[in-house]
């Protein structure tokens, strides 16, 4: 028989009037017992209330922006049974945040390093992830205690840890490589550039005959250029270690696994390290794809880890994916001299990308490489004694089917599977990503996770600015991950990059957007470099020339974009940008400039008045 009853405020911690800054359901939502309702927030913290008891809501009792006391009716809820007594909040360790609101986190710099208890955790707002039941406490000695433990040490993970550190927190940073930086400085971003600079050095010189300046063909010392590429690693590894060592943030190298919500195994050189946390970061990232019809267990099937390794420069390299870390490798063994095909399975290389901003880069490629084959894919890879024998489907079908090497590039999967998340009660998806809210809390109050296992775009810039709130939100500040745009770069040549809504995405959502072009064929600085194949595209709101958008393609495109990022996140109209005085002859004027051909004010080129 069914049951009315009314959920109330419970204690939190003497606060009296404290503001509702979130309301999680509504009448006619059925709520899990422990399923958070409300989410307050005083000036110690913020903290969702959860449901006593399960069943159907009948009447809300509160609405945002209404304050609240111990005692004070929530809602009323339909139940089978009569509910038990409502349970005491823990004010010490608040429950996550809801979207848009600002929030304290759980432990204050000068807390204890002994894990403070918590709630059950509420099920995971979001697709795909229902909150486990989380394992018990082993009740084991602790090799380490702290207050924070982050898990991996990519750009994320020692922003992090290093954030809390400077901020008061003990805390321990456990990553599985010997050298701290994770996948992007040891395996991904750093070395892939390092190789790339010395790719655009040898098209350089070489272009430069057509100017009257001949080197000759360029000498390859593979293993000085792998000496290179590792010392770019290792100067920045070698900083960060001195960087942990000065915040006293204490590093564990070693495979960690939760087994508990406050507590981590770690497998190290010297056996299994039991850590016990009151607050943890998830940044644990992702890995390559590796799709199963290639024989992964010959080592001339490689991913993006094995490409970087340079053991040999191939003669023949098929690279499976046209998207930016396939491009960008396919870049470096063109240069160096393999015979590079290309194959993929949509109709344009780099897919996220505006149509016209990739035709400059395949049109330049397609005098690099063997060839870009769309709409291909690779159906059958066996390894055969002269190399990697390959079948395909298609449109367009490559003549090579025997290759000395394969990378397959095919995009990254996150790791949330991987850590024993569910012994810690944080829901994962089935795809591995694991939700947050804006102060990148998981379902679990006190468990945090940040960069490529919370969701696209996989970028370590996105994961370093999630690091600084989780940190800051772990040691008590007010603080959200509230980016307007987060840009997107491909450091191929010419570089491909991109901000904001695309004209793809305007067109897909029935945006009113103009847009601003200028060619770099009318750029002094493009003309003297003799590369003007780029252009500047900035995307306005027609209605308010407000910019929302932007993108480059050119010689520093990477660098170029950043002036837009910050146009979009500060709101700026196309007289702002136009009227920006730049320095001239630069690539930079480029984004004054398509401004200008917006505001229709341009005297660098002739643009006919639209009648």
């Amino acid at each position: 028989m069914a049951n009315t009853i009314e959920i109330k405020v419970p204690d939190i911690g003497g606060h009296d009037n404290v503001p509702v800054i979130e309301v999680l359901v509504k009448p006619g939502d059925t709520v899990a017992k422990e399923q958070s309702l409300i989410t307050l927030e005083s000036d110690k913290a913020t903290m969702e209330i959860p449901s006593s008891a399960a069943g159907v809501v009948k009447e809300m009792k509160v609405k945002l922006g209404d304050e609240v006391s111990e005692g004070a009716v929530i809602l009323v809820l339909e139940t089978a049974d009569a509910a038990p007594p409502p349970a005491k909040a823990d004010a010490s360790l608040p429950s996550p945040s809801g979207r848009g609101a600002g929030g304290e986190g759980s432990v204050s710099p000068g807390a204890s390093a002994s894990p403070a208890p918590s709630p059950q955790p509420s099920p995971q707002r979001g697709e795909g992830a229902n909150a486990p039941q989380a394992a018990a406490s082993t009740g084991k000695a602790a090799d380490i205690e702290c207050q924070l433990v982050v898990l991996g040490s990519g750009p994320g993970g020692y922003s992090a840890a290093f954030r809390a550190a400077d901020l008061g927190l003990d805390t321990v940073l456990v990553e599985r490589y010997d050298t701290l930086g994770g996948v992007c400085l040891n395996v991904g971003c750093i070395p892939s550039k390092a190789l790339l600079h010395a790719a655009a050095v040898i098209d350089e010189a070489e272009a430069m005959a057509a100017h009257g300046v001949t080197f000759g063909k360029p000498k390859l010392d593979i293993a000085k250029l792998r000496d290179f590429k590792a010392s770019v690693v290792g100067q920045l590894t070698k900083g960060l270690a001195g960087m942990a060592k000065q915040r006293k943030v204490r590093t564990v190298v070693g495979t960690g696994s939760f087994v508990s919500p406050h507590e981590m195994e770690v497998q190290t050189a010297e056996g299994v390290k039991l850590v016990r946390f009151a607050q943890a970061i998830i940044a644990a990232g992702s890995q390559s794809v590796k799709l199963p019809a290639f024989p992964w267990d010959d080592e001339r099937v490689m991913d993006s880890t094995g490409a970087l390794e340079m053991k040999d420069v191939p003669g023949k390299l098929l690279v499976v994916g046209g998207g930016i870390i396939g491009l960008e490798m396919a870049t470096v063994y063109a240069a160096l001299g393999s015979e590079v095909t290309v194959v993929e399975f949509m109709d344009q290389i780099i897919p996220g990308a505006d149509a016209d901003l990739v035709k400059p880069l395949a049109k330049r490629l397609g005098g690099k490489l063997k060839g870009i084959h769309l709409k291909t894919k690779v159906t059958e890879a066996k390894a055969g004694k002269k190399g990697i024998e390959v079948k395909y489907e298609g449109e367009s079908i490559p003549e090579t089917s025997v290759f000395d090497r394969v990378l397959v590039a095919v995009g990254r999967s996150p790791n949330g599977n991987k850590i024993g998340a569910d012994k810690a009660g944080v829901a994962v998806t089935d795809r591995g990503f694991i939700n947050v809210d804006t102060q990148l809390r998981t379902n679990v109050p006190h468990i945090f996770a940040i960069g490529d296992i919370v969701g696209q775009p996989m970028l370590a810039h996105k994961a370093v600015h999630e690091a600084h709130v989780a940190a800051e939100v772990a040691a008590g500040h007010k603080a959200h991950f509230d980016a307007r745009v987060i840009p997107s770069v491909a450091f191929t040549n010419p570089e491909v990059a991109w901000v904001g809504v695309t004209e793809r995405e305007a067109k897909e959502k029935g945006l009113k957007v103009g847009v601003g072009k200028f060619p770099w064929a009318a750029s002094g600085r493009a003309i003297g470099i003799a590369r003007t194949e780029g252009f500047t595209k900035l995307i306005f709101d027609e209605a308010t020339h407000r910019i929302v958008g932007g993108a480059v393609v050119g010689v520093n495109a990477g660098d170029l974009i950043s002036e837009i990022a910050l146009a979009v996140e500060m709101g700026a109209e196309a007289a702002d940008i136009a009227l920006t005085v730049h320095p001239h002859p630069t690539l930079g004027e480029s984004v004054g400039m398509a401004a200008e051909v917006f505001e229709g004010t341009i005297t660098d080129l002739y643009i006919p008045k639209k009648k």
